[in-house]
């Protein structure tokens, strides 16, 4: 889908061209085909187009061809501002979208000189991310597409360069990341009844088939044997069997780093007893977007893979449902590490299952830092809205990583306190701990409280993704519907872990 070439931009095949342009003062951008640059110049004369930061323009060329030149050019505005990877993520978005709206199928895209400090290798991934988030599309159950919608992909794009291998490296994890969240897309996108907790078996199984993964899954038997209340209990009400599925990347030895990610994998949540109101419940099967983070960030370290770390994914699959053998409100069950909860509140579920799921890998796999990842609390997107991710964390160094790792990434985070005080919310009068909070307060921080008393001493740091797995800040390379955030800030943690 996405290549690099070192041959001149108009040789070879390919129906459009795309150039990026910086806006100047009182001139026409820049563009080294002149043509275009004197069509630029029109534009500007007329106020239709100065090379505005997410402004673009299509040009046509007079028939016929000039060589080989594509008739249909697209330009793709880059501001005059100080540039960053976003912008460039931005600019890739923005030229797929108008490709798409036009007829075009294959892409020759001339990469930028950089500028603003940075580097060419940077730019290229950047761009080569937003092309490929940009592209996606997910039609897989529609049928009844009118006659332009119609086999509307593209066939191919080509970034153009001047020879440097290492750009060859930066656009192809660029394209390893944007294919990843792209999966995580797919998995979100899919409705409840097309993906269960054995859908979630399926796809790790396929990875450590395809790639240098090993897979293990525990099913409802082995759960109940080991302890995990949570993750059993919260299933037990459905007709759809729990399991918890567990990959393994060795890129070290035993003495190597070990991150552990694990992703809450709810795939569709009801509320259980605690039924939810049934208005937007439709939206509840993204509830497994923190599990399907963590199955596309294993593919994306399995194909990148990094040396001298070793990367733990556990996804905790579960359907919350509200059957006859349902957990009801004051309940009390049992967590892997022998801690007593009441169910206070079944719609509270998230962190019941994510519990058994840290607490037995902190254990079997003893690692350096753990990072959880879910749509876990409706209070994170009161305190943020639907642009930042919730971070919190026992470890400030940890913190700090994730918070620079999310502004490079443009998934940016906001870290939330924790504390005592917070913790005294979860007391109960009749088990170790409550699932919810004695009120409504500071319902993130509680949450995060409650998983903190699964993690032991190890660093951890839990990103509630409720307010940005769906319908986050709108891009040009962000789709409606699921985000498939967390995938690149995750990998992004791996590959730079030191």
């Amino acid at each position: 889908m996405l290549k690099v070439s070192y041959r001149p931009l108009l040789d070879g095949d390919g129906d459009t061209v795309v150039y990026f342009v910086r806006e100047r003062a009182k001139q026409a951008p820049i563009c080294p085909d002149q043509a275009v640059a004197d069509y630029l110049e029109k534009a500007r004369k007329l106020g239709d187009f100065r090379g505005q930061a997410g402004k673009n323009l299509i040009y046509y060329r007079e028939s016929p061809k000039v060589g080989k030149a594509p008739e249909r050019v697209i330009v793709i505005g880059l501001g005059k501002d100080k540039p960053s990877t976003e912008l460039f993520r931005e600019a890739g978005g923005l030229a797929v979208s108008a490709a798409l709206a036009t007829k075009a199928r294959t892409l020759k895209v001339a990469l930028p000189d950089p500028f603003g400090g940075l580097s060419r290798v940077e730019l290229a991934r950047a761009l080569a991310e937003g092309l490929v988030l940009g592209s996606y599309r997910f039609d897989k159950y529609r049928k009844d597409f009118e006659p332009e919608e119609k086999d509307d992909s593209l066939k191919g794009i080509v970034i153009h360069a001047a020879e440097d291998r290492a750009i060859d490296e930066a656009v192809r994890q660029g394209l390893v990341l944007g294919l990843a969240v792209n999966s995580a897309r797919d998995m979100a996108n899919e409705p409840g009844n097309h993906w269960t907790p054995a859908h979630f078996v399926k796809a790790g199984r396929d990875l450590a088939g395809k790639y240098a993964l090993t897979c293990k899954v525990f099913d409802k038997t082995a759960m109940k044997k080991m302890g995990m209340g949570g993750i059993v209990g919260v299933g037990q009400g459905s007709v759809q069997p729990p399991a918890l599925v567990i990959l393994e990347y060795r890129g070290g030895t035993t003495k190597s780093p070990t991150l552990l990610l694990v992703g809450k994998g709810l795939t569709f949540d009801s509320g259980g007893v605690s039924l939810k109101p049934g208005a937007g419940m439709q939206d509840m099967k993204f509830d497994m977007c923190g599990g399907a983070a963590v199955l596309a960030a294993m593919q994306a370290v399995a194909q990148l893979k990094p040396a001298g770390i070793n990367v733990i994914g556990l996804v905790p699959a579960a359907e919350n449902m509200g059957g006859s053998a349902a957990l009801k409100p004051g309940d009390i069950i049992s967590q892997f590490n022998g801690k007593n909860v009441e169910v206070v509140n079944t719609d509270a579920e998230g962190r019941l299952i994510l519990a058994d799921a840290l607490a037995y890998g902190v254990k079997h796999y003893q690692p350096t830092a753990v990072i959880d990842i879910a749509t876990l609390t409706g209070a994170v997107i009161i305190a943020l809205g639907h642009h930042r991710t919730g971070l919190l964390s026992n470890d400030h160094a940890l913190a700090e990583k994730l918070l620079a790792i999310g502004e490079r990434c443009g998934e940016p985070l906001w870290r939330l306190p924790m504390g005592k005080e917070y913790r005294k919310q979860l007391k109960s009068e009749v088990a170790d701990l409550k699932n919810v909070g004695s009120d409504r307060a500071a319902g993130t921080i509680t949450a995060a409280c409650f998983l903190e008393e699964f993690v032991d001493k190890t660093p951890w740091a839990h990103l509630d993704i409720a307010g940005t797995a769906w319908d986050f800040t709108k891009k040009s390379y962000v789709p409606k519907g699921p985000s498939g955030v967390g995938v690149r800030t995750l990998v992004e943690l791996v590959l730079g872990w030191k």
